[in-house]
């Protein structure tokens, strides 16, 4: 099939997928360049001359599928830029890592991620979602708006291209045709579930109200009354869900009131995956505590990243329903993806500072540096430092960071007066499942969270000290306490102490309740061959009375170190702080590194690891 021009300089050409190049009509004839919207298998390459396309400046991808992109290596021998979602960016430049770690055997996850390219392209960028990219290498080229509209897929996104006078949405798979989809089968991301479904019906009414005047999808006709056909897409995909779910979900309501006021000035997301809390300013202002999946549906199996999307689904509704002008400013109560994984995006997108308490600060600035679950994947560095038990004020609010060890040691209570009440944010310390006396919540720590044994007790001593009148949970409902809930809380954090004295041995050797006396920092790093890397190893006595602790270092054959073998004298129950410097000779993925560690009597072998990826370095 020829080329087709459905809007004055974009051409749509048929392929594995429909491609678009969109032509910088302002640069001079014969120095004209085109943007690509999905590559296909390359068959644009073919049409350039006939269209007077000077070149293929970049290339776009609205997902991550194979028949959107299979060509790219052409793209790059052309000499285009690729950019892709950011939330599917190693599905295109390491997708060796998931055709190598994909389970296959007793699968549950049926994502479509093995509808990614055979072999890895190099991506130029990812593309800024809510806001313009500006591409072509002439200044003021081809200029396109980035909306993420999961459902096809979860990275998904589309682009909008405004000229003369039309809004044409470069979507991708989300339509196929008014009410229809190119796949169901590509939304449905895990085992029973209705994520990817509820998703396109959230993304078609956001994408409407984008008002495009045009949906250029990726399979399908192009569609001249986006609306219509948009909004017959949401209501037949709402059917869907609920044909699948035990009662209906009203996703368009969610969408519109997502918001629970539980004083004037404190707002509940009831959308999101853990509690995100928004306190209003009288200036306009809004201050969220926590900000990890806004508006879920739910969330998939595996934790790479084209597993978890953020998005900022619910800040329309905060700004036209509660007259907030900005986000100015987040807190984390801790550093798990569910609870910080949008906030780099509400500083990218909404120039929000992130604040974050000292004793978390270093962990979201570098997550490789400890062995710990449910990271962000990149780091998070904070735009200012919160000292721990010093007020500090934003607008007409004084807040305090409390330590709040228990569920997870880097954690924090946040405490401040709202509309006479006093409010504790509490992260994820207790489940408030309830029980039959209407009260009892779970303790909820983890061992790989560092929980120590007293963390509980002191969290409900902080409790009964500040006494609030609403503790503010990380996933469960806000609790109006009382001084017999607080009571509860401190016999609960006595509890969990005695189990764990009951159940070990700590009559005899004060091991931590996570079994570790040793640790590696890093535990993850990046090196070169030839490079040397340095680790520092924590060793800890668990002995009540002096002993010589050795660590010696285990490394791949033929790896060095000038240190093979550090001894340290630690007095009862103290720890200390050992240093090796390592050169790796041989490159590999996730290279494991070991202490071998004995303290005094205690031998504990190969007790601490380490990982590190090592690349062959420059030729």
């Amino acid at each position: 099939m020829n080329p087709v021009e459905i809007a004055r300089g974009v051409w749509r050409i048929a392929d594995t997928c429909a491609v678009y190049l969109v032509v910088d009509l302002d640069a001079p004839p014969g120095q004209r360049d085109a943007v690509a919207v999905d590559f296909g298998a390359g068959r644009a390459l073919d049409h350039l001359e006939a269209l007077g396309i000077r070149s293929i400046s970049d290339v776009v991808m609205t997902h991550h599928h194979r028949d959107q992109g299979q060509g790219l290596p052409r793209a790059v021998a052309h000499g285009a830029r690729i950019h892709v979602p950011p939330v599917e960016v190693e599905l295109f430049d390491r997708v060796e890592q998931m055709w190598e770690s994909r389970q296959l055997d007793n699968d549950y996850n049926l994502r479509q991620d093995r509808f990614s390219l055979l072999a890895s392209v190099p991506v130029h960028a990812t593309v800024p979602e809510y806001r313009s990219l500006a591409l072509g290498d002439r200044p003021g080229g081809v200029s396109l708006r980035v909306m993420p509209t999961p459902g096809h897929t979860m990275g998904s996104v589309t682009y909008l291209l405004d000229r003369d006078g039309e809004r044409i949405a470069f979507s991708g798979d989300l339509v196929y045709a008014p009410g229809k989809v190119w796949s169901l089968a590509a939304t449905q991301w895990s085992y029973t579930q209705n994520e990817g479904p509820a998703m396109t019906v959230l993304s078609a009414i956001l994408l409407a109200r984008e008002e495009p005047t045009m949906i250029a999808p990726s399979h399908g006709e192009v569609m001249t009354d986006p609306a219509t056909a948009l909004t017959q897409l949401a209501a037949a995909m709402q059917d869907y869900v609920d044909s699948r779910r035990s009662y209906p979900w009203d996703l368009a309501t969610r969408l519109d009131d997502p918001f629970v006021a539980l004083t004037p000035h404190l707002l509940l997301n009831r959308t999101s995956m853990s509690c995100s809390y928004v306190l209003l300013s009288e200036t306009g202002e809004a201050l969220v505590v926590d900000y990890g999946y806004d508006m879920t549906t739910g969330i998939v199996l595996g934790q790479e990243r084209a597993a978890r999307r953020p998005w900022l689904a619910s800040l329309p509704a905060l700004r036209a329903r509660h007259g907030v002008t900005r986000i100015s400013v987040a807190l984390p109560t801790h550093y798990h993806d569910d609870h910080v994984a949008g906030m780099p995006l509400l500083r990218d997108v909404e120039g929000t500072e992130l604040w974050i308490p000292e004793n978390v600060a270093p962990t979201m600035a570098d997550p490789w540096r400890e062995d710990l679950p449910c990271q962000w994947y990149d780091p998070i560095p904070a735009d200012r430092v919160l000292p721990l038990d010093e007020p500090f004020t934003w607008n007409e609010y004084t807040l305090t960071a409390h330590a709040q060890p228990g569920h997870t040691l880097y954690a924090v209570a946040y405490r401040v007066e709202v509309d006479g009440v006093t409010v504790v944010f509490t992260g994820d310390q207790q489940e408030g499942l309830g029980g039959r006396d209407g009260r009892r919540d779970i303790m909820n720590y983890q061992y790989r969270n560092l929980f120590r044994l007293g963390d509980y007790s002191r969290s409900a001593a902080l409790y009964k000290r500040i006494a609030p009148g609403l503790l503010a949970s990380g996933h469960w409902e806000p609790r109006w306490a009382d001084d017999a809930y607080l009571d509860y809380l401190v016999e609960s954090g006595a509890y969990v102490d005695e189990l764990h004295q009951r159940l070990l041995p700590l009559e005899t050797l004060s091991v931590p309740v996570t079994g570790q006396l040793a640790t590696i920092a890093p535990y993850r790093s990046r090196v070169e061959v030839g490079e040397a890397a340095a680790y520092a190893v924590r060793v800890r006595n668990p002995h009540d009375e002096a002993v010589l602790a050795r660590a010696e270092i285990v490394l791949p054959l033929g790896w060095r170190s000038s240190e093979a073998v550090q001894t340290v004298r630690l007095g009862p129950h103290e720890e200390a702080t050992v240093e090796f410097s390592v050169v790796a000779t041989t490159s590999g993925r996730r290279q494991r590194i070991a202490v071998d560690l004995s303290v005094g009597t205690l031998l504990l072998g190969q007790h601490a690891e380490a990982v590190v990826d090592v690349t062959p370095g420059a030729p």
